[in-house]
């Protein structure tokens, strides 16, 4: 089998259409696989670790593609790969891992954040990257809600009830922390999510129940009830996509050559 080839990329999804190839969209997969064909001169299929939304960004999206042997020097490649993707999509690095790695299935863990910018002025150099909510939140509230979600449990209620049918929704929540930060400049709230895996829109909707417990309009204990329905209808809305970045992806170390 040959090796294969490990792209970390990262991208400004505010005008892409996701992660995802599409015939007729705009994506950083198909950016991706067009930049490669031409630099290898053959059709080239990536597998990605996370498929993005449309308007999502990540920082640490992996992409994997078996080895042609056509590839040149790591740093010519690279080189190559940004001026055909660019400027929005950029790929930060080039490495090989073992045969049969793959970005998606040998993922150990995952990383996201959501920014959220409270309060009656709306963000200048967040507007791209946060979610902007002209009332206050109560962060107490919030952590206290998603303490509910630690561990491991059935999240139907927090995804895309479509992306469901018929499929397993477990899926193991590690570590969510509800912060005060500054970024920019700007004050923002980051909503940091790592798991073992996450469901269509999981992250989002999760954010979106989150602040509705911020704004008052349900108690914390409200997060568990939503959790224990297995119904999308009982928990929050999905909160909008400029807000969420995929920020890292973890792999075992011996994945690696």
């Amino acid at each position: 089998m040959p090796d294969v080839i490990v792209l970390s990329v990262s991208y400004d999804g505010t005008d892409l259409s996701g992660f995802a190839r599409q015939p007729t969209s705009d994506t950083v997969q198909g950016r991706l696989e067009a930049a490669l064909a031409t630099i290898l001169r053959a059709p080239v299929e990536t597998v990605g670790a996370g498929r993005t939304d449309a308007g999502v960004h990540a920082l640490g999206q992996l992409v994997t593609y078996e080895a042609t042997g056509a590839e040149p020097d790591a740093r010519a490649f690279m080189r190559s790969l940004n001026a055909l993707c660019g400027p929005d999509v950029v790929v930060t690095g080039i490495r090989k891992a073992a045969p049969g790695f793959s970005a998606r299935f040998s993922a150990v863990g995952r990383e996201y954040r959501y920014r959220i910018v409270p309060g009656p002025v709306a963000p200048l150099f967040l507007k791209r990257y946060a979610w902007w909510t002209p009332t206050a939140l109560n962060l107490g509230a919030m952590r206290e809600a998603a303490g509910c979600l630690l561990g491991e449990h059935d999240f139907r209620s927090f995804c895309a009830a479509s992306s469901a049918i018929g499929k397993r929704t477990v899926r193991r929540v590690e570590a969510i922390e509800v912060v005060p930060a500054r970024e920019m400049g700007e004050h923002c709230i980051v909503v940091r999510i790592v798991g073992n895996a996450f469901l269509h829109s999981m992250v989002r909707i999760i954010v979106g129940s989150l602040v509705e417990v911020g704004r008052g309009k349900h108690s914390a204990l409200w997060m568990k009830d939503a959790l224990e329905a297995c119904d999308r209808s009982a928990a929050g809305p999905t909160a909008p996509p400029q807000g969420l970045t995929l920020w890292q992806v973890d792999y075992p170390e011996e994945c690696w050559l």
